[in-house]
Order: structure tokens, then C-alpha cells, then sequence
């Protein structure tokens, strides 16, 4: 309910004032081409016309060019002070950014990607990262942050899955949740993206159409959503740019009115993915214009139209003659001016802009550095790994694509490779070691020999000769391949560079291929923002000695991989998502049911070539003793035990992970579903027990008749290693009555851990 000073406010308001806070204005766009057509969709409105009633939103103040934070904040103080006293009603704009890897601006500090979140499985210092970037974006006079992404992932083709954290609902819910709690503990409001099923489109394609069913979307896409708005109180959403069954998301009141707000109690802003509006009518086609898209837009749910107003505007004569629903307009106003008021904007000072300002603070890095080497994924190891003492004067080759590129290290919304791709020559403005320059610093004895080799993309093999050599040479090869992170065909991935092949990109496999024949040990370092087909790297005559996947490791990235090939750090992180055995195995999900994988009616295989989950130490960790109640009601707490034991000579991190399978169900159910996680160090043979409150709530489904439910019915339990390993089992019978979930119903379990005991 909005405040008698919001509702005063709106009573006083004229058409044009109204309209003005419900759009914002792109002051910087220009040429900078950082949004889906934005070319195409830029505005013809002057600055000064848009802001003449006042203003929503100001886009991007610092993100779309490179700019120096302490003057370009002088510029927004003097620009609000223009707004509370040049406009009639004194109102200040919101100021929104992108924060998907950190602050998405110029010399701020650069985390590592989504994906790595969900490689790390570490939500409190998901947490921690959210409430640093959250401190240096309130300390410019930023109030929203255009994340996280909460997409689950479905098809690694797609361009964007490096903004995404995992393919599970879960791991993609507890860890996005816990982002927007620190955002939000440092004043910011976080916006969830995208609702709904942008993730889930035809083969992978930006923008396809999206074919999921009600149950798909109700049972894998939603949940994430509905977990960081009830748990995790998100501020604001955005719509998907999906079409599901032929109905744009963004013309659906489905889901951004009777979902989002009449079922889950949102009471927020929702705000437009940028140009979405206007695409309702240029891309979609069920507007006939701009001014049908806008009460579309505004009768499915949108509050604000972002970057710019190309829709909303052209709803003022229709206003004034009746032909437009005000109470529409006047619904997305009375959120707008709420959320000013509780973001203070209403009562703010701006006669003091600050003077000084630290984006990449020691404390960012050493979350940075933190996340990024929790995020290593140890995929295979033939005991190379880590280097020996005797490594550690030795003669070691550096080659590849990525292994002396700082980009290498940094997702598509990076600022770096966002932004200051289209500025040459402009430096990054924080430090960020490349690989090379971080194990010629962690082993200053060894002899290091580089090789390119190759460009991560084209068909250049002129360099794989001086990379063979230099192997040749060397005491172990360390080999760094992978993808270049940009936007629309710049890179390899990330928004708009969806893919028909899941090879590595360009040349890339004939370089790793040549430089393991030479017979030197060959530790393979991926540097993707994506899961790539390499089985054969992994596995057979030509796999290398030992593999490290990194998603998009940050500004500490190169500096946590040479730890963690030193020995200085021990691998602790999971695969997020499926390594993928082929693109034709695509779309896949270890969330399959029994038709979903391989069977004997089928000669094709989907079996990912390691499985979700997946993630080797340089230690050895016992999983054993897992018990669970005999039976328990539907509705109620499963409580699960199980011990976990390091069995290895070498201190390290474990991730207990417990998995459930829905023996027999009224609908198909997956052969394995991630119920609960929990990182645990152990010294060598120290033990624990992981003890897990487990709503049965986690297993809901929905039903034949479209109701979520808890069914009862006999469920396997076990925990390993991965999904496909069942190290120690238990079955736990579910009873009563079928359970239909309510919003009272938990939905994360809850964890103890006790040291060398049985709970």
C-alpha cells in the first residue's frame, strides 16, 4: 500500500509528470552499442525534453563509456540537485547498473562470472561479493542493480550462459538469493532476471522462441524467482524478452501480475529488459504500434520502460481523451515513487557529491580471490596436479590463447569487455594478472617458455609449430584455451554469440591435440563461459595429464589458477552445469527423467562426459552412514544425516552433496535432483557430520490437475560425488496425503555440521 505522501503525490501529478517516471533516459548512448539493437531503437528525444516533467530512471550514468567515477559523480549530484529544483515536483531520478561480475564500470573491481558462483556452491560469500559491490555502487548514487540473472540453464549454445549460475533450480535460487540479500543490504535494490524462460529458447538462439511447458516452467524455471522474491525480498524484476507458446512474456499477465505478484506477494517494480516495449510491436508483432505495445506492456505488469521511452510517452493523448486505461498508468506510478521513497530519494541531499572512492578495495579483491579459487574445477588428474617440488624450478610451458590475456579472465558483462572493447586503448583502470604473469609470481624458479600457438577464434595455424616446440622443452606444459567474452559477434560467447558447436572455438582442439603428442605432461586450463565438448581432452589415448575448468575467473582469476596448480590452494569447486558430450546431445539437463538419457531404444547418447556436480581435490574424501527418518508425512522435515570422512594426506574442501530420486509419481520424475549442499573443510582424516532439515517441500511437483504437490511415495536418497555417483543410499518413504504447496511451506533446507561426531 503506498504511503499518504505517494498517494498526495500522484493526486498532484499531471499526464506528462506521470509518464516521465515511468521511463528513463540513456544520456550516454550514442554509438556505444551495448544492448540488443540499440542502434536501431535509439531515441530521437533530447535530454532536456525527457527530463522537463522529471525522470524515472537515469541509464547507466557510469557504465556505457569510460568514465572517471569521482567527476562523472559530480556531474550526477549537479544533474539531481537540476531535477529537485528545475521540474515542478522535485522528484529525482533512479539511477540503474548493470552488476552482474561487479560494478559494470570503469576501474571498479571485476568478480568472477555467475557460472563460477554456482561452480564455487559457497552462497555466503556470494553474499559478501553482493554487499561489496552493493557499498561502491551507493557510494556513487546508484540505487539499482540490473541483477543477478536467475535463468536456469538449459542449453549450453546459448550465448548468455555465462551470466547464468548453474542448471539447477536449486543451486540457481539458494546462491542468486543470496547475491540479492548483500546487494540489498548495501542499499541496493537488485533486480531479478529475466522473468521467465528467456534461458529455454529454440536451439540455444537469443531471443528464439521458447517451447516449455507449463510444468517446466513451473517446476525448473520458476522456483529461483519465487525463492529470491519470498526469501531473499528482491526489489524490482525484469521481464524476459521470451515468447513461451507464441505469448511474449512482456504482453503476459500471467506471469508478471498473477505469478510474480498475486501468488508470490512481490510488491516492487518490474521494469522492461531494455527496449523489450517497443519489440512488442518491431520483433514480436502483436502490437500494431508503439502505443498499443506500451498498454500491453503496462496491462501485463511493466512498471518502467528501460533504457529509454520509445513506448510510454505515446500513451499521453490517449490519456487525456480516455482511450487508455489510467489505472494502469497510475498502478506502475504509485510503485515507482514507492520505491523512491523507500530508497530515500524523496527526502535525498545532493550538495555533496564525494570526493573520493576505492572500487577495488582490498576487501574486493580478497572476495574476488576467495570466489575465484573456489570456483576451479578439477576435472581430471593423473597425479601431475599439483606441480611436485621438483616442478617448482623446472622448465614449464605457457601456451595457448588465453594464458597471457586479461580478457580471458572476464565474462560478457564485465566492464572491460562490455564497454571498453569499443575504447582501444583506454587501460582497464584496475589490475589483473594474466595467467602467465601469475605463474611466472607463484613459481619465480621455474624456467617459463610461451607459445600463442593460436587466436582463440580463426583458422591460423601458423603458431601451433612454436607451441610444439616450447613443449618440446619443457618439464610440463600448462595449455590455456577457451573463449573471448563479448557482445553481438565480438567473442566467442556471451550475449548474442550463441554457437551450432559445442568444439572448442577456432583451431583450438588441433593445438591442444599437437602440443600432447610431444609427449610433456599437458595440464589443460579452460577459460570459457560455457561448457565445451571436450571428452576428448578428457578421456582415451590423447587426454591430458590433468584439466582445470574456470568460468570466467575475475581480476584474482589467473592468480587463484597458479595457486591451485602450485598446491599453494586445493581445488574445491563442482561443475554448475553438465560438461556436454556433444552438441547434438543439446538441450540436456541431468534433471532428465528415465527417457530423458540414454536407453537401449535409443543409439544415440546424452551422457554428459562429466556429470553435474563433478569436481576432483587433491585429497580424498569417504561418504558414508547416510540415514534418514524411516517415513515421513508430506508436508513435513525429512531430517538426513550422512559422514563425511578425509581419507587423503592433504587438508581440502569437501561438497556434500545430497541427491533424491521420485521412485514412482503421478507425472515423470528426474532420475536424480539435487535436494541439499553444504561445503565442508576437513584436515586429513577428520571427520563430520553433515546433518540436513529437508523440506519435503523439495520434492514437490507439479501435478496432473496443475497444483504443485508433495506426493507420497517411496524416494531413494544418497550422497557422492556427483549426481551419477550413489557413494551411500538410504530410502525414505513420503506419507498421508498428497501435500499441495502453499507459501508457507520452506523451501531451503536448513544444515548443521558437527566435527568428528554422529548427530
Amino acid at each position: 500500500m503506498a504511503s499518504a505522501r505517494v498517494q498526495a503525490l500522484l493526486a498532484s501529478m499531471t499526464v506528462e509528470e506521470k509518464l516521465a517516471q515511468l521511463v528513463g533516459f540513456w544520456v550516454d548512448q550514442g554509438d556505444e552499442l551495448v544492448a540488443p539493437m540499440a542502434g536501431e531503437m535509439a531515441t530521437s528525444t533530447r535530454y532536456e525534453e525527457a527530463s522537463a516533467h522529471g525522470l524515472g530512471h537515469l541509464t547507466r550514468v557510469y557504465g556505457t563509456r569510460p568514465v572517471e567515477p569521482i567527476a562523472r559523480a559530480e556531474w550526477l549530484w549537479a544533474e539531481q540537485r537540476r531535477l529537485q529544483t528545475e521540474t515542478r515536483l522535485g522528484i529525482p531520478a533512479i539511477v540503474h547498473e548493470e552488476c552482474l561480475t561487479g560494478l559494470a564500470a570503469w576501474q571498479a573491481a571485476t568478480f568472477p562470472t555467475p557460472l563460477a558462483w554456482g561452480a564455487a556452491f559457497d552462497p555466503e560469500l556470494v553474499a559478501e561479493m553482493g554487499r561489496l559491490i552493493g557499498g561502491s555502487m551507493r557510494e556513487l548514487g546508484i540505487h539499482q542493480g540490473l541483477a543477478p540473472v536467475l535463468d536456469v540453464i538449459r542449453d549450453p549454445r546459448w550465448g548468455r550462459v555465462d551470466e547464468c549460475i548453474a542448471e539447477d533450480p536449486y543451486v540457481v535460487g539458494t546462491i542468486g538469493t543470496a547475491y540479492v540479500q548483500g546487494l540489498q543490504e548495501s542499499g541496493i535494490h537488485a533486480t531479478l532476471k529475466h522473468l521467465v524462460g528467456y534461458s529455454a529458447s529454440q536451439a540455444g538462439r537469443n531471443h528464439a522462441p521458447v517451447h516449455a511447458g507449463a510444468r517446466e516452467i513451473a517446476d525448473v524455471l520458476l522456483p529461483p524467482f519465487e525463492m529470491a522474491v519470498r526469501d531473499g525480498g528482491a526489489r524490482s524484476v525484469m521481464n524476459s524478452y521470451a515468447e513461451i507458446d507464441g505469448m511474449p512474456v512482456g504482453a503476459t499477465p500471467a506471469y508478471l501480475t498473477d505469478t510474480l505478484r498475486d501468488d508470490w506477494g512481490f510488491d516492487g517494480v518490474v521494469v522492461s529488459d531494455y527496449f523489450s516495449v517497443a519489440f512488442l510491436h518491431t520483433m514480436h508483432a502483436v502490437a500494431v504500434d508503439r502505443k498499443a505495445a506500451a498498454e500491453l506492456a503496462l496491462g501485463a505488469g511493466i512498471d518502467v520502460e528501460l533504457p529509454g521511452g520509445d513506448a510510454f510517452p505515446l500513451l499521453a493523448a490517449g490519456l487525456r481523451d480516455g482511450s487508455v486505461d489510467d489505472d494502469l498508468v497510475d498502478r506502475a506510478v504509485l510503485r515507482v515513487l514507492t520505491q523512491k521513497e523507500q530508497l530515500g530519494l524523496l527526502d535525498a541531499d545532493f550538495s555533496t557529491p564525494p570526493r573520493a572512492v576505492d572500487l577495488d578495495s582490498p576487501a574486493h579483491r580478497r572476495v574476488a580471490g576467495s570466489l575465484a579459487a573456489e570456483s576451479v574445477v578439477l576435472l581430471t588428474n593423473d597425479g601431475t596436479l599439483p606441480l611436485a617440488s621438483a616442478h617448482t624450478a623446472a622448465t614449464i610451458a605457457i601456451i595457448g590463447p588465453n594464458a597471457d590475456s586479461a580478457h580471458a579472465l572476464m565474462g560478457c558483462y564485465s566492464f572491460a569487455n562490455h564497454v571498453l572493447a569499443l575504447h582501444p586503448g583506454v587501460p582497464l583502470g584496475f589490475e589483473i594478472p594474466s595467467l602467465t604473469d601469475a605463474i611466472r609470481a607463484e613459481l619465480p624458479s621455474a624456467r617459463v617458455l610461451t607459445a600463442l600457438g593460436c587466436e582463440v577464434e580463426g583458422d591460423d595455424r601458423s603458431g601451433i609449430a612454436d607451441a610444439v616446440a616450447a613443449a618440446r622443452q619443457a618439464d610440463v606444459a600448462i595449455l590455456a584455451v577457451g573463449d573471448r567474452a563479448g557482445l553481438f559477434g565480438r567473442g566467442t560467447v556471451g550475449e548474442g554469440n550463441d554457437v551450432e558447436s559445442l568444439e572448442l572455438p577456432g583451431v583450438q582442439r588441433e593445438l591442444v591435440e599437437a602440443v600432447v603428442a610431444t609427449g610433456t605432461p599437458v595440464v589443460l586450463v579452460a577459460l570459457s563461459g560455457r561448457p565445451y565438448a571436450i571428452g576428448w581432452a578428457l578421456d582415451g589415448d590423447g587426454a591430458v595429464a590433468a584439466a582445470l575448468q574456470s568460468f570466467f575467473p575475475g581480476e584474482e582469476g589467473g592468480s587463484a589458477l597458479a595457486g591451485i596448480i602450485s598446491g599453494r590452494l586445493s581445488p574445491s569447486g563442482h561443475l554448475p552445469v553438465s560438461l556436454p558430450r556433444s552438441a547434438g546431445a543439446q538441450p540436456f539437463s541431468y534433471l532428465h527423467p528415465l527417457l530423458g538419457g540414454p536407453t537401449e531404444i535409443t543409439s544415440a547418447d546424452s551422457t554428459p562426459v562429466r556429470p553435474f556436480g563433478h569436481g576432483l581435490t587433491y585429497t580424498s574424501f569417504v561418504h558414508s552412514d547416510l540415514r534418514t527418518d524411516a517415513a515421513s508425512p508430506a508436508g513435513s522435515t525429512v531430517s538426513v544425516s550422512v559422514q563425511v570422512r578425509n581419507a587423503g594426506e592433504r587438508a581440502g574442501v569437501d561438497l556434500v552433496q545430497l541427491y533424491a530420486h521420485d521412485v514412482f509419481a503421478s507425472v515423470t520424475r528426474p532420475v536424480a535432483q539435487l535436494l541439499a549442499y553444504q561445503r565442508v573443510s576437513l584436515e586429513p582424516g577428520e571427520s563430520a557430520t553433515v546433518h540436513f532439515d529437508v523440506p519435503t517441500a523439495r520434492l514437490a511437483f507439479t501435478g496432473v490437475d496443475g497444483v504443485r504437490i508433495v506426493e507420497p511415495g517411496t524416494v531413494d536418497l544418497w550422497v557422492g560425488s556427483s549426481c551419477a555417483d550413489r557413494e551411500t543410499e538410504v530410502t525414505v518413504e513420503i506419507t498421508g496425503p498428497a501435500h499441495a504447496v502453499t507459501a508457507a511451506d520452506a523451501r531451503v533446507c536448513g544444515v548443521r555440521v558437527a566435527r568428528g561426531v554422529a548427530v
